[in-house]
């Protein structure tokens, strides 16, 4: 990655509410610290030079009980930085635990941003599972780098849920959790670099997954954004959310105990009030602050929210502390700086009693405007306290331990004096977004070496696994390329070596702009190790077993879409019984048999026609396809897939016109994929099945056989050349018509 263009990041964070200002933090469970921190991630990277364009692509959501700002589908954050919203799923705003059916949606929305703007990212950086998910598929795809931070999960959320009594049942109902853990685990198996913001999230929460590689692992600490957080100023005017907070309180000019988090059982809050409650001394010295979210009505919440708050109403009632203790019901992001700056102009102290605390920004943003701090020693208030020495750990179930902490803090001016301007003076050094992003560079620009594995390669072990020095491109075109070429490998690509070897010449010299595929009734094993014992270059797209599989190079990864897409009334087992009654039909070994694609040889003489055939199985009501070739053989296929079906879905998926497709076939099979507005070719050694086709317009009969016809094409359609270039860029700008088709095949392939 050369720095002179600068990078082009893409940050991916798929669920809760993201807007470039006033965030509606602790609104819910979704709209937490993960929205800020990749909001201020975006906004410190374009800040670097090195830097040219920063996307941070998330959820369109257009809901009436939210902001319409959620619903733009660009908004600029700074000169280099855009917030990008895309379609997954329904427009109404859902919680991130239902959006998991919806995700290859928002992988297909990503790639026809990507072909829209015309420039692929540098890198991938995912955050969170569902983005994850999404990361895997689309890097993989374009064979780009793919970074991810986990912010929380799966395996650790369901152990603790575990430990505290709720039945795995509840947990997978709500949670979808092994969706979730199955999304981490694929992610850390394909990601080139995971980044963690604290040692122990490493080791003790990463270091339960089956796909942990240490190597792979970085820790670079979040930062604070320093132009907000900073100490009381010399001119400082109390802030107007100190009038709200006096309405609660009796002596409001007292040192002040603030926890500031979403009302969540993992944050502690009630073990809090407890300790305060039943310390006298703590309730002299100072007046209790929690900020907890926004809320109107209590009734109206959640169900974890509403038994979070009901409790703490309750102990508040309980030790009678009213006058003594303020809970906001409404606060703004920009409100949170001056809370601090309050807490430290009444010597106060901030505390943070979560069960767990994977990093504690809130506890970095207090230091930062000299607030000593309380935490949790679960986690990553470790670190932070280790950097900046500026406070105490605490059991967070240790009543005792939280009262001594707070009385310390409260009573020791020398210590809290000491915490305050150690806070200050390392918080910048050790916690700057500034010193994130040049670390976080730093590993960025190794990338390149460290690429995307491919999600199948556990899977496929055959001789085409082992690809070292096949000519594989470092890039997948599909999003760049402004047109086509898909090949049949048998008696088209394949046949003639001279022609063969001319053709990957003329592709090299004169193809820059040109995307390659197959388009093939073999399987994909048996594809890709004929491509790789006759040197063909790796496609950017593989269509194998007859139209019914698609998958992507450099990586070689499936799209789940498609098969989705192609899985409607497929019912193979019916199928198989169906031709069992028919004479002359034998299946075809295991080799040639695929999970949607049931093959035959058929006996011309034993048999009945292939119209009969097909008949007999329309009587048995089986929805069903079949691609007859070369006399002989019998593809049964869902009624969605062919090779001409898998292409036009591609060219959907991809933003690229179906005219700019040249396709080459010599056999029945391929058929679907040359009628239509396709470039076609049939090759000179083509099989009589195609005769039919002579009368097309768009397909051309070539005199060379084998490679020979698909250079003597090239040149026909002049394809290398005028193949006009406002077509590709109104499409994919402007063809409402070619979107909404895309829009409604992809909402078919997803589940009812």
């Amino acid at each position: 990655m050369s720095n002179s263009s600068g990078l082009y990041i893409l940050l991916v964070s798929v669920h809760g509410l993201i807007r470039g200002h006033n965030l509606e933090l602790g609104r819910d469970a979704d709209t937490g610290g993960q929205i800020k921190y990749v909001l201020e991630l975006a906004q410190a990277l374009a800040a670097n030079p090195q830097v040219e364009r920063v996307d941070l692509v998330t959820r369109l959501v257009n809901d009436p009980k939210v902001s319409p700002d959620y619903a733009q589908p660009v908004e600029v954050i700074s000169d280099k930085a855009q917030i990008i919203r895309l379609n997954c799923g329904p427009r109404r705003y859902l919680r991130k635990e239902v959006l998991w059916p919806h995700l290859d949606n928002f992988a297909d929305e990503l790639l026809r941003h990507l072909r829209q703007i015309g420039k692929l990212p540098h890198v991938i950086h995912t955050h969170y599972a569902d983005a994850g998910y999404v990361g895997c598929r689309v890097a993989a795809w374009l064979g780009i780098p793919l970074v991810h931070t986990g912010h929380s999960l799966g395996r650790v959320k369901q152990q603790r849920l575990l430990e505290q009594g709720t039945k795995p049942e509840v947990i997978e109902n709500y949670f979808h959790i092994n969706t979730r853990i199955e999304a981490e685990e694929t992610t850390l198996a394909s990601a080139a670099l995971i980044i963690a913001s604290t040692n122990q999230e490493v080791s003790q929460q990463y270091g339960i997954y089956d796909h942990y590689q240490p190597q792979r692992m970085v820790v670079i600490p979040p930062g604070v954004a320093l132009e907000q957080f900073y100490p009381v100023p010399k001119n400082w005017q109390e802030p107007p959310i100190y009038q709200d907070l006096q309405r609660f309180l009796k002596e409001p000019q007292k040192p002040m105990i603030m926890a500031l988090s979403r009302p969540a059982i993992r944050k502690n809050v009630g073990t809090l009030v407890k300790a305060y409650g039943e310390d006298p001394q703590l309730r002299h010295l100072a007046n209790l602050v929690l900020v907890l979210g926004n809320r109107d009505d209590i009734t109206t919440m959640e169900s974890g929210p509403r038994q979070v708050l009901t409790e703490i109403f309750q102990l508040i009632d309980r030790y009678d502390l009213y006058g003594y203790i303020a809970y906001p019901k409404h606060h703004t992001a920009d409100e949170v700086p001056e809370l601090y700056r309050l807490l430290a102009k009444t010597r106060g102290v901030f505390i943070n009693p979560a069960l767990t605390e994977p990093f504690g920004l809130t506890l970095i943003e207090a230091t930062a405007c000299g607030v000593p701090i309380i935490a949790t020693s679960d986690g990553g208030p470790r670190d932070i306290l280790a950097a900046c020495d500026n406070g105490l750990l605490i059991d967070p179930l240790d009543i005792k331990q939280i009262q001594e902490a707070l009385r310390t803090a409260l009573t020791d001016t020398e210590k809290w004096q000491g915490w305050s301007s150690n806070g200050l003076s390392r918080v910048r050094d050790n916690f700057s977004w500034e010193t994130h992003v040049e670390k976080y560079l730093e590993y960025v620009r190794q990338l390149p070496q460290r690429r995307v594995q491919s999600l199948l390669s556990p899977l496929r072990q055959g001789p085409a696994s082992n690809i070292t020095d096949w000519n594989i491109p470092e890039k997948n075109r599909l999003p760049t390329a402004d047109r086509f070429l898909v090949c049949e490998i048998d008696n088209t690509l394949l046949g003639d070596a001279d022609a063969l070897q001319q053709l990957i010449e003329r592709l090299h010299n004169e193809g820059h702009t040109t995307g390659v595929g197959i388009a093939t009734g073999r399987n994909l094993d048996s594809a890709l190790e004929m491509l790789e014992e006759y040197r063909f270059p790796m496609p950017d797209l593989l269509i194998v077993s007859t139209g019914s599989e698609i998958y992507y190079g450099p990586q070689v990864i499936p799209d789940m879409n498609w098969q989705r897409h192609i899985s409607y009334r497929w019912q193979p087992d019916a199928i198989r019984q169906a031709m069992a009654e028919l004479p002359g039909v034998d299946l075809q070994p295991p080799e040639g048999q695929g999970k949607f694609k049931i093959s035959y040889f058929i006996d011309e003489e034993k048999s009945v026609s292939y119209r009969e055939i097909m008949r007999h199985l329309r009587r048995h009501n089986l929805h069903v396809k079949g691609v007859y070739s070369h006399n002989m053989y019998l593809d049964l296929l869902p009624i969605r897939a062919s090779k001409g079906d898998a292409i036009r879905y591609c060219a959907l998926k991809w933003g690229l016109p179906i005219k700019r497709f040249l396709v080459a076939g010599a056999s029945g099979n391929d058929e679907t994929m040359l009628a239509g507005n396709t470039l076609g070719v049939v090759v000179g050694n083509y099989s009589q099945e195609l005769d039919k086709l002579r009368s097309y317009p768009q397909v051309y009969f070539a005199q060379g056989n084998y490679g020979w016809g698909i250079l003597e094409a090239l040149d026909y359609y002049d394809f290398f050349g005028t193949l006009s270039h406002t077509e590709i860029e109104v499409n994919g700008h402007g063809d409402m018509g070619t979107q909404k088709r895309a829009e409604v095949m992809m909402e078919e392939a997803l589940p009812s």
